[in-house]
């Protein structure tokens, strides 16, 4: 009979004793610095970085931690952390299978850019691009796409500020950005964005940014966050937030 009743007890205390552990988990979301990821009075501040806050409450957790790291970084760790959300992140073919995915927070499309005064760096088609050295952020979708295309003269940097910088002095001469990112970087260094020449559309590198954990990851810690992110997406806040300008 007391064994009976101890286990009866155990039955109903379960759902409990999983809650409580799941709500134990420290979460680490992780991230570059983007116009929808900044610092703001020494915070990480922005419209993707409040989606994710929003998720991670409706997931019922509430021992998270949001870092912005240099690209290569943030993906070193969500690829070899357990509990590790990384956020942002272009959803591939290639890295299908290295992540599990929560949810999309939007689509974004890339454009190769010149200086419009750089009149020799003539760009009519993709092939014509390798003959121009391109500046991008190490390991990020860009990077891999153009590597895969056989380009050779590519400019690594840690940081999308690097490489317009680099544009803006004559050390680069394309540069992969949304039209997004060029607005917010011509803002951040002052530059008239009219000095600045879309050249090419980069169709195939087209893609959706989600927010997605490692495979070290747990299943039902991936669940539960894609239950929170839905709900705050269900509710039209993930699409006018991502609308919003910094």
């Amino acid at each position: 009979m007391k064994k009976s009743l101890l286990l009866a007890l155990l039955v109903l205390l379960a759902p409990a004793c999983r809650l409580a552990v799941a709500q134990k988990v420290q979460v680490q979301a992780v991230t570059e610095a983007t116009p929808y990821t900044f610092l703001r009075n020494g915070k990480v501040a922005g419209p993707a970085t409040e989606i994710v806050e929003m998720s991670l409450e409706r997931a019922g957790l509430s021992d998270w931690r949001i870092s912005l790291y240099p690209w290569a970084r943030a993906l070193d760790l969500a690829r070899n952390e357990p509990n590790v959300l990384i956020f942002l992140i272009a959803r591939t073919p290639q890295r299908e299978s290295q992540f599990k995915w929560v949810g999309e927070f939007m689509k974004m499309e890339y454009h190769l850019y010149r200086l419009k005064d750089r009149r020799e760096v003539t760009v009519g088609r993709l092939e014509d691009a390798r003959n121009f050295s391109v500046g991008v952020t190490r390991d990020d979708l860009r990077h891999q796409y153009l590597q895969g295309k056989g380009f050779t003269k590519i400019v690594v940097s840690a940081h999308n500020i690097d490489n317009f910088r680099k544009l803006l002095a004559g050390q680069i001469q394309l540069i992969p950005l949304p039209e997004n990112d060029l607005l917010d970087l011509c803002a951040e260094t002052r530059t008239d964005c009219a000095r600045i020449e879309r050249v090419l559309t980069l169709d195939e590198l087209s893609a959706s940014l989600y927010m997605a954990y490692g495979l070290k990851t747990s299943d039902e810690l991936v669940e539960r966050t894609r239950v929170g992110f839905l709900k705050v997406k269900a509710d039209g806040t993930v699409g006018r937030l991502m609308r919003l300008r910094p």
